[in-house]
């Protein structure tokens, strides 16, 4: 029975609803490696600035479940082979984790293995779930042609890594086939990846838009989209904020030109004006105007939040 949400039973929206409440609505602090193969590098810069978010249904949020939990049976499944698997980091006990570009960009990975039955090298792991078209296409064209972001997760995690061959499972969805294989290391992509993730981090700007057709394929689905084609004001935190700077460290740290804690969006926040959708008409370090699409001349001081339809506090 293919039931519309809205007439679910009470007791499975219950369950979604569950899954809603318990999710951690939270920005990812970094820029992440498994992201750094999309396409549009606006769209990258607009996550690591915390410009917009996306949503998601309860349904949705137990799918993601769904994933995660396939990814300790294929360990186990590895395991079961006799293939040794390290899916912790032992002084962490969490996911075995790498960085650059002073904290701000990172990457976990799914596992290392030693003693596929293929060969006895190292190989990072990387697990994934998909549905059975999605499935067929890896199985006809192999992970760079059919995911490109997933491949280039692959070459980053091999790259911080510093292994030269990766383990690239995927399990269908439909059917529970499993579609394996090893992705050699390119040394040269990988430093492409990684200096396109620095492009991005230290740049007060976003790179311009991958299209200015708001239907195009790539836009279509995009969480940016109302910000980027629209007239969505960006979420109030200190990342939109004209303020805030990335810094440099390596530990991943902001700083605020005000001399505020990081982290809390105070009464002296402006947005970053590249974030907004209007023309810039007028500025001080301290205030911003613009002009909307009206011919309204609108000033950002002082988080005068009134001004701005959508603005919700963080």
């Amino acid at each position: 029975m293919n039931l519309e949400p809205w007439n679910q039973p009470p007791t499975v929206q219950a369950i979604f609803d569950w899954y809603k409440a318990q999710r951690k609505d939270a920005h990812r602090p970094h820029l992440g490696g498994s992201q750094i193969g999309n396409e549009c590098k606006r769209a990258l810069w607009y996550q690591f600035r915390h410009v917009d978010r996306a949503t998601f249904d309860g349904r949705v949020l137990r799918l993601f479940e769904t994933g995660d939990r396939e990814e300790s049976r294929i360990v186990a499944n590895l395991r079961a082979v006799g293939v040794k698997v390290w899916d912790r980091d032992p002084e962490t006990g969490r996911q075995i984790r790498f960085t650059a570009h002073d904290g701000h960009f990172a990457l976990s990975l799914d596992g290392v293995a030693e003693g596929l039955k293929e060969s006895g090298q190292p190989h990072i792991c990387e697990f994934k779930t998909m549905n059975d078209k999605n499935f067929r296409a890896m199985e006809n064209k192999g992970c760079e042609a059919a995911k490109p972001v997933y491949y280039a997760q692959c070459q980053i995690g091999m790259h911080l890594s510093g292994l030269e061959r990766c383990a690239f499972i995927a399990v269908n969805k439909n059917t529970d086939a499993i579609y394996m294989e090893r992705i050699k290391y390119d040394p040269a992509y990988a430093l492409k990846l990684l200096a396109k993730a620095g492009e991005i981090i230290w740049s007060d700007k976003p790179p311009e838009k991958i299209s200015g057709d708001p239907s195009y394929y790539i836009c279509k689905f995009c969480d940016y989209k109302e910000v980027c084609h629209g007239d969505k004001v960006p979420e109030v935190n200190c990342r939109t904020c004209a303020h805030a700077t990335p810094e440099k460290g390596g530990d991943g740290k902001w700083s605020c030109a005000k001399g505020r804690d990081f982290g809390v969006p105070c009464e002296e926040h402006i947005f970053n004006p590249y974030t907004m959708p209007w023309e810039v008409h007028d500025a001080t370090p301290d205030w911003v105007e613009y002009v909307n699409d009206d011919g309204e001349v609108i000033r950002n001081e002082g988080n005068s939040q009134e001004l701005f339809e959508g603005w919700v506090p963080w």
